[in-house]
């Protein structure tokens, strides 16, 4: 199934969904445990019809879920084809699905607290240092360049953050080579990059704000909160 632009996402008007990194966001406060085990199961007998299912955590108070294919065709310019994880038209139709269940169970959404974290390693020699990685991380070699054209390291069973590589512009240089991508939905940046200068740290880089941002702590240590424009649903 074809993998979907940012703007085929905000036409379906998912408004209690953020697209996070690959994947769909929701989070659905509940009263309690057992509200979130009875809306959990609705979920899943949506899903099994579908053969297609959520990731899943449940934390105080809420429930957060993430929806994404990992069979997804990129299709290039050039007429190439990859198989990727992201989103495809199942998880819209999903998620659509899963909204209509939350609002029958009386649940309201929280879609400005999704959150996503991934690593960003800055190598120039990814091919090589990308086993190691996955071995400390899964121990399980498939895990390179599992749904992504590249080296990037991602759990098969979604536990741990992705590791991902970017060219190095000062190959072993003294700057901190690891950082944080903190992925959110459009509508809180501002108010993220606010508290992280008002905590003491700096802005890097805004140029491709809001869509990306990068900041640093007081020992230049660097963060990117990055935010997809592109899939925002009209209001």
């Amino acid at each position: 199934m074809d993998m979907m632009r940012g703007t085929q996402i905000a036409e379906a008007g998912l408004t209690d969904w953020r697209k996070l990194a690959q994947g769909l966001h929701a989070s659905y406060l509940v009263p309690d445990f057992a509200a979130a085990v009875r809306f959990l199961a609705a979920v899943g007998a949506a899903g099994d019809v579908r053969d297609h299912h959520p990731r899943v955590s449940i934390g105080r108070g809420r429930v957060d879920l993430e929806l994404v294919s990992d069979d997804a065709v990129y299709r290039g310019d050039d007429g190439t084809e990859l198989v990727v994880e992201w989103v495809t038209q199942q998880d819209v139709d999903l998620a659509r699905e899963v909204a209509g269940i939350a609002a029958d169970l009386g649940l309201t959404a929280d879609p400005s607290s999704v959150t996503e974290v991934e690593l960003g390693l800055d190598t120039g020699q990814s091919a090589t240092v990308a086993p190691v990685w996955a071995a400390l991380m899964t121990g399980n070699p498939e895990d390179q360049g599992r749904g992504t054209p590249g080296d990037e390291i991602r759990d098969a069973a979604g536990r741990l953050p992705n590791l991902w590589f970017a060219d190095a512009d000062d190959p072993g240089g003294t700057h901190p080579r690891f950082h944080v991508e903190v992925y959110v939905a459009p509508e809180v940046v501002a108010d993220r990059v606010a508290a992280v200068v008002a905590a003491g740290g700096t802005v890097v880089d805004d140029s491709e704000a809001p869509g990306l941002t990068v900041l640093a702590d007081q020992d230049g240590n660097r963060g990117v909160l990055v935010a997809d424009v592109s899939a925002t649903p009209s209001a």
